[in-house]
């Protein structure tokens, strides 16, 4: 037991016990005990950080690490060492959960086939000019429910979303429907769109829609998922600060947590390496 404990324990009998027997028993010193009483009276320094650092992991749902909260603070003008911020997020309880990572393998049989375009080329000059694609999946007690999603890798924000109870190739022509119907005064001249060889995308269906719109497809090569990374990437991120951590029992609150999330993240999540949202870096340019 540390001394703080042991401190506490012999407070709360201070009535019952003489002290001294008690520092005896528990092997610390009186000095030491009173020095404890003493702190008790004092407000502790870190505790207007530390609530301020809570305030926002509730707005962010739990999800910022020390680094992240340190790019926060910076842009609300309050200037703390990051090492100080861990310490403080460590010592009140507010780490952020650890990430965990999920696989998902693509079934069905393939039709078309697209060069790699994309070549892990992961940078994007303007907007809507490389966007990547991928669906996953979110485990309910009432079953799997699938997700679709676009993300740009101009801000990496998240374009468009379609949800289903099935993994069906209009699930991703739906996705792509939106996103186009939103970024359609946007959208460049040239649009890649990469993913990587799921059998959705290799439909005939997804090749005239595509053909359609005017959008270059780009796949990732066979057997590797590092294509394809930044699609990945957003469901890790999604899973483990969202769904991991809260468990949806039912379709219906899947998705309203998913809706939640992506308007969190689109608006609000601050990025590592620009240090604000999305949608910030986006609306700035």
């Amino acid at each position: 037991m540390r001394p703080k404990l042991k401190y506490q324990v012999i407070y709360r009998h201070q009535g019952s016990y003489p002290v001294s027997v008690m520092c005896a028993v528990f092997g610390v010193s009186r000095s030491g005990y009173y020095d404890h009483v003493k702190r008790m009276d004092r407000p502790e320094k870190d505790a207007p950080l530390a609530a301020l650092l809570r305030k926002q992991q509730e707005h962010c749902f739990q999800t910022y690490g020390y680094r992240r909260m340190h790019l926060w603070l910076e842009r609300q003008g309050i200037h703390h060492n990051p090492k100080t911020i861990l310490r403080i997020m460590k010592k009140y309880g507010l780490l952020s959960e650890i990430r965990r990572k999920r696989k998902w393998k693509a079934l069905g049989q393939q039709v078309h086939k697209y060069q790699n375009l994309l070549n892990r080329e992961f940078h994007a000059d303007r907007p809507n000019s490389k966007w990547v694609t991928d669906i996953s999946y979110i485990q309910t007690r009432q079953g799997v429910l699938y997700l679709s999603m676009i993300r740009d890798l101009y801000d990496n924000s998240i374009v468009a979303y379609k949800t289903g109870t099935q993994q069906t190739v209009n699930l991703v022509l739906d996705t792509i429907r939106l996103a186009m119907k939103r970024e359609k005064k946007a959208v460049a001249a040239e649009l890649q769109l990469h993913s990587d060889q799921g059998f959705q995308y290799t439909s005939q269906a997804y090749f005239q829609l595509t053909k359609q719109y005017g959008i270059t497809p780009s796949m990732s090569r066979k057997g590797n998922p590092y294509d394809n990374a930044m699609a990945e990437n957003f469901f890790s991120i999604l899973k483990t600060e969202c769904i991991y951590r809260h468990k949806p029992a039912t379709f219906a609150e899947a998705y309203e947590m998913i809706d939640r999330y992506i308007h969190f993240y689109n608006h609000d999540r601050i990025q590592y390496k620009t240090g604000v949202a999305p949608l910030t870096l986006r609306h700035s340019s």
